[in-house]
């Protein structure tokens, strides 16, 4: 283990191997990194109760933070803090078109790529926690997948749980993906609308460049394909705190004169590359509607494009042909992401065949959550563009016992503006508020 010192924290990095199939321990190994944190001063002591915190994505590796960035500093007043990376992804056996190239075509990748979802996590979690923490249960805080993540906990090991905390991470327990993305477009929507209101010269630029894009076949660096449908992915953005004026600042700086033409500059080029690529995260894309699967026994079956058609305002070419603005899109994975961009290429036939599978194990137990006895808070954002809220809220009647927190002071990132909403789910999980 290595340790080492940040302003105000001792950092502690760990690995476990955990078998690849928790069914199959006997198979292939998956080794998980973790980073353990602890206050100066506290550190040594085995007093404080664990905290383990999952990331949303699905894909993303937890953040790196350093000293006691964010919430962290709320956190490390009463807990040891580990930061895991789940399965898949940042140090734990990275899963991505390298790694995955070593299996026996789409078939092996997308049977492989299946043990990766929020049920293998939790059994991952209790395998750490049981090394971690003598058997003693701990602390789950879930931002966005992670919520999802901890649903399942709660559903199959609550045994293993002290406390649950869910920023902007319920899941619904019921509904397909058709469902998820028929609420989650009228959400974007109103986005959208928010962001040309408050900067409605990026009406006219957001057209500007989707024109460019559908008359001139744009590379970006590296091989990314920027077509109209991949820019309106920049939509993305537009959930979090700062994000849309972040695009704002993206789109005004879109062109350069190169002598009696425009181009899309090189600036503009690396910073959308560095937006849309899917190379650090790959797995959001392979498995992102797979967080669905399990609701009813239809497949996922590329809900988001199947359900797009049912909203033509999000047609990019079709507005420019006439006069409405260009909507932008969310979190939202299309097909032809696979063609698009260069880290998913060699992933498409895997990716089409977890797109068609139709037995995804259910995530969720109903029974068991409505009996729960596990004290769980969850902050629900409203109108988050990510999760939608009527979902959580009605996820949230379906738990025993679980607080709720409704607020529109912050978006879905609102866990990482600073420790205020840590502070206030603490409190709630505890009763002291």
């Amino acid at each position: 283990m290595a340790r080492y010192h940040q302003p105000g924290v001792v950092v502690t990095d760990h690995r476990f191997t955990v078998p690849l199939d928790h069914d199959a321990p006997d198979g292939g190994q998956l080794e998980l990194f973790g980073r353990e944190i602890a206050a100066v001063g506290r550190a040594e002591g085995g007093d404080l109760p664990w905290l383990v915190y999952l990331e949303g994505g699905p894909g993303f590796g937890a953040r790196r933070l350093t000293g006691r960035q964010a919430w962290l500093d709320r956190a490390l007043r009463d807990y040891r803090v580990l930061l895991l990376d789940q399965r898949g992804t940042g140090a734990s056996t990275p899963r991505n078109r390298q790694s995955l190239a070593a299996l026996a075509g789409p078939a092996a990748q997308a049977g492989h790529l299946a043990l990766f979802r929020a049920d293998s996590i939790v059994r991952d979690c209790e395998a750490v926690r049981t090394r971690l923490t003598g058997g003693a249960p701990w602390t789950v805080l879930g931002q966005s997948f992670g919520g999802f993540c901890a649903i399942h906990y709660l559903s199959t090991a609550p045994e293993g749980l002290r406390e649950v905390l869910i920023t902007g991470g319920l899941p619904s327990l019921h509904h397909h993906a058709d469902d998820v993305y028929r609420a989650a477009y009228p959400r974007i929507r109103r986005k959208n609308e928010a962001h040309y209101d408050r900067y409605p010269d990026d009406v006219a630029r957001v057209r500007r460049i989707a024109a460019h894009l559908a008359e001139h076949r744009t590379v970006l660096p590296g091989g990314y394909v920027l077509t109209p449908e991949a820019f309106q992915s920049l939509g993305l953005m537009l959930g979090t705190a700062d994000g849309s004026h972040q695009l704002h600042y993206l789109l005004a700086d879109a062109f350069i004169r190169a002598g009696d033409r425009l181009e899309l500059s090189d600036a503009f080029q690396e910073s959308a590359l560095a937006a849309l690529s899917f190379a650090g995260h790959p797995l959001y894309a392979l498995l992102h509607e797979a967080c669905y699967g399990g609701a009813g026994d239809r497949p996922t079956g590329w809900a988001a494009e199947r359900v797009r058609a049912e909203f033509p305002a999000f047609d990019a070419r079709a507005a420019l042909d006439g006069d409405d603005p260009v909507l932008l899109t969310g979190e939202t994975i299309h097909p032809w992401h696979f063609e698009s961009d260069p880290a998913l290429r060699p992933l498409r036939e895997a990716a089409e065949l977890l797109a068609h599978r139709a037995d995804w194990p259910a995530l969720y137990d109903p029974a068991r959550l409505a009996a729960n006895e596990v004290p769980v808070a969850a902050v629900v954002y409203h109108d988050d563009m990510y999760v939608d809220t009527a979902h959580s809220l009605e996820t949230a009647r379906a738990v025993r016992g679980l607080r709720t927190w409704v607020t529109d002071e912050y978006e879905h990132d609102g866990l990482r503006t600073g420790p205020h909403v840590l502070d206030r789910l603490i409190g709630l999980v505890r009763g002291e508020t």
